[in-house]
């Protein structure tokens, strides 16, 4: 790519332990192997103000970030929730998405707008145009060029429910069971269905990483082709 060319931006989205985190690395890994500048990243977090944010969301806060009282009253309502992942999504797109596709660079993103309209607009039940426009407003109207939809399936996280009691404690939003989880990947089913165009499903149960991965990479490589086609 030619270093007067916009990047491109793709995002992976699923509900919790769909495997986005993975075939992130993966997508990114395969790009720069093809000598294609990637910038590889992730939201809430990836800013000196987001890890902050990130405290908070994903909470409880920890030790050195902002003291949480003895009582629940810290936590988010859904409504501040979203705007502190508005707020982080601003800054994210501010310091980094934006410079790095100016200059040409590929945006590999786990996470992105579709993850706000499913967790706080259909998963916590507020209003899905007001959660579109908050967010569009604050990314300056930045949407992706592709997205992934990760979905594996109705029989729960790849990884298996987590455990409060495991080595891998839930976050915040994990911790908020099955019936939630369930609600976001319908959420998900839904914003697929609404954009078939930018939206890729992609089912992840019972097939190990790297095939989904080369499912991911086969997808790109057409929708380069019919962008390079013109169609």
């Amino acid at each position: 790519m030619g270093r007067g060319q916009r990047g491109r931006f793709i995002t992976f989205e699923g509900p919790d332990g769909s495997g986005k985190t993975t075939q992130t690395r993966y997508l990114a890994q395969a790009l720069r192997q093809r000598g294609i500048r990637v910038l590889e990243t992730f939201e809430p977090g990836d800013t000196p103000l987001g890890r902050y944010l990130r405290q908070i969301l994903l909470g409880p806060p920890a030790a050195g970030g902002p003291e949480a009282p003895e009582s629940a009253s810290w936590e988010p309502v859904p409504m501040a929730e979203m705007l502190l992942m508005a707020a982080d999504r601003a800054q994210h797109v501010e310091q980094r998405i934006r410079p790095a596709l100016d200059g040409g660079i590929w945006v590999i993103c786990d996470r992105y707008i579709d993850s706000s309209l499913a967790y706080q607009g259909y998963g916590a039940g507020l209003a899905l145009e007001q959660v579109r426009q908050v967010n569009l407003w604050a990314t300056g109207n930045l949407w992706p060029d592709l997205t992934f939809f990760l979905d594996p399936g109705p029989g729960g996280p790849l990884t298996g429910w987590p455990s409060p009691d495991g080595p891998n404690r839930p976050d915040r939003i994990e911790d908020r069971g099955r019936e939630h989880w369930l609600r976001v990947r319908e959420a998900y089913l839904d914003l697929w269905r609404q954009s078939p165009g930018r939206i890729c499903r992609i089912e992840t149960a019972g097939k190990p990483p790297e095939a989904v991965a080369q499912e991911v990479l086969a997808h790109v490589d057409r929708w380069v082709g019919r962008e390079a086609g013109g169609s």
